[in-house]
């Protein structure tokens, strides 16, 4: 026997669990290099890693704390039995919608923004599970209140038609994403179940980012000035332009390959 031959019959050492080559057990590349990444995350994380974990959360909770605290306010105008104006009449002759969309999406801001620190996925995967069959009801009910009072609440001062065909449009479209991104995951379709999701929650941030565009209205124009229907109707709607433009970018720059597995007809997974 030459050494030729006896190098070729090495080339593939034996795993130290079944003993046999790893061609013969059938392990892809994919599956190995896998396996191999697992391994490297059980370490410790990267220190860049770790701050954008948990920057990441802080800013979206911060960017949403306005909202909330308003949101909180007119909770207790409601429970509270403040004085009814023609600015609040509406949500006291039919307060369920509103009370209801306050408290869905504040948790829906806050819980959801736990969702893109990537070290609770790796180290706690069942609450991030869990986490998110809270924020799919609270979402869907968010967005569903939402159009709701668009269509059938007495529309205030200052709201045109385009405002509220921006509404309309961006509250059916994050019912859409939230139900495009629960589909994926029981699909197992990670990749297109985090992007969706991600869509969903910029959405359902857009009051934060509304806040921080209209601010700018006021410190270019003077707190005196007051935007009309149609300035309203874009400073709104930017809010909404601006987070799925950051959220696309995110996406974009972090592409997540799709860890859906296909199956053969003998059960066994296929190497993509």
């Amino acid at each position: 026997m030459t050494d030729e031959s006896t190098m070729s019959r090495r080339r593939f050492p034996p795993s130290p669990r079944s003993g046999r080559p790893a061609e013969e057990r059938g392990d892809s590349v994919e599956d190995r290099s896998d396996s191999a990444g697992d391994r490297s995350s059980a370490g410790a994380l990267p220190a860049s890693s770790t701050r954008a974990g948990r920057f990441v959360p802080a800013a979206l909770i911060l960017l949403s704390a306005v909202p909330i605290v308003m949101g909180a306010v007119r909770l207790n105008e409601l429970t509270g039995g403040a004085a009814i104006t023609p600015e609040n009449a509406r949500f006291f002759a039919v307060p369920l919608p509103v009370v209801t969309h306050i408290l869905c999406v504040s948790l829906y801001c806050v819980l959801g923004a736990f969702q893109f620190a990537p070290g609770l996925r790796r180290r706690r995967p069942g609450l991030h599970r869990a986490a998110g069959w809270l924020l799919v009801p609270c979402g869907l009910a968010a967005a569903l209140t939402g159009l709701w009072m668009t269509l059938f609440y007495p529309r205030p001062v200052g709201d045109g038609d385009l405002l509220t065909a921006f509404r309309l449009v961006f509250g059916t479209a994050m019912t859409v994403s939230i139900v495009l991104g629960l589909a994926a995951i029981r699909r197992r379709d990670i990749a297109r179940h985090r992007a969706w999701m991600t869509r969903g929650y910029a959405i359902g941030l857009g009051a934060g980012t509304q806040v921080l565009t209209q601010l700018l209205w006021f410190l270019f124009l003077g707190f005196g000035s007051v935007p009309g229907e149609f300035a309203r109707a874009l400073l709104v709607g930017a809010g909404w332009v601006i987070n799925l433009a950051v959220a696309e970018w995110f996406l974009r720059r972090r592409p997540i390959r799709s860890s859906r597995t296909p199956v053969g007809s003998s059960g066994t997974r296929l190497s993509s």
